[in-house]
């Protein structure tokens, strides 16, 4: 721990698809509602969110579950004064990343800690952070606006009114760019299919 934390490494474990026990992806699926996510089945196509979310192959006691275990581990790097962020392999567009997220505050981190880890954390340990990872005079305006705070429930991260992506401001729900112009996000194809 002690190596870790003092050496300038970013730890970032993947939790979604960790090893050694079942995947806390499939946790997920079982816990949250996917399927029905008005949101989910806005921006993605019906049958590929049939084939990610429906009769997922494994059901595991809750104390079976080895993601709290891992997590923890960022956890202590953290108290140790390291940094972890956040890992990904794209298991569940969007949505995955917010997973990942409540995995580690499953593991004892605390929120503020989750969302560095998210952000700036991450930017340092690309090099970006002159560019990326907080709020500062000079820095890339993206950013995420949210309903209900996160450091009260991690699980308000996906809790997203507004996206700032370049300067202009679009709505979390429908991506329509609301600010500097307001403009409709065109047709998805998928939208015209029945699930």
């Amino acid at each position: 721990m002690e190596l870790m934390s003092k050496s300038g490494i970013f730890y970032t474990p993947t939790l979604l698809v960790a090893y050694g026990g079942p995947w806390a992806e499939n946790f997920y699926y079982e816990n949250t509602e996917v399927h029905d996510n008005p949101k989910i089945r806005h921006f993605m196509p019906h049958n590929i969110l049939d084939d990610h979310t429906r009769r997922r192959p494994i059901w595991v006691r809750p104390d079976e579950q080895v993601f709290p275990r891992l997590a923890a581990q960022d956890t202590k790097i953290i108290k140790a004064g390291g940094k972890g962020c956040i890992g990904s392999h794209g298991q569940f567009q969007g949505l995955g990343y917010h997973w990942e997220m409540w995995s580690l505050a499953a593991g004892g981190m605390g929120n503020i800690e989750v969302l560095r880890s998210a952000t700036i954390h991450g930017a340092e340990a690309m090099g970006l952070s002159q560019d990326l990872g907080s709020l500062e005079a000079g820095k890339l305006a993206d950013l995420v606006v949210l309903n209900k705070n996160p450091l009260d429930d991690i699980h308000n991260t996906n809790t997203i009114r507004y996206v700032m992506k370049d300067g202009e401001l679009f709505e979390g729900d429908t991506l329509n760019q609301v600010w500097p112009t307001e403009k409709k996000l065109p047709p998805l194809w998928w939208w015209d299919e029945k699930p």
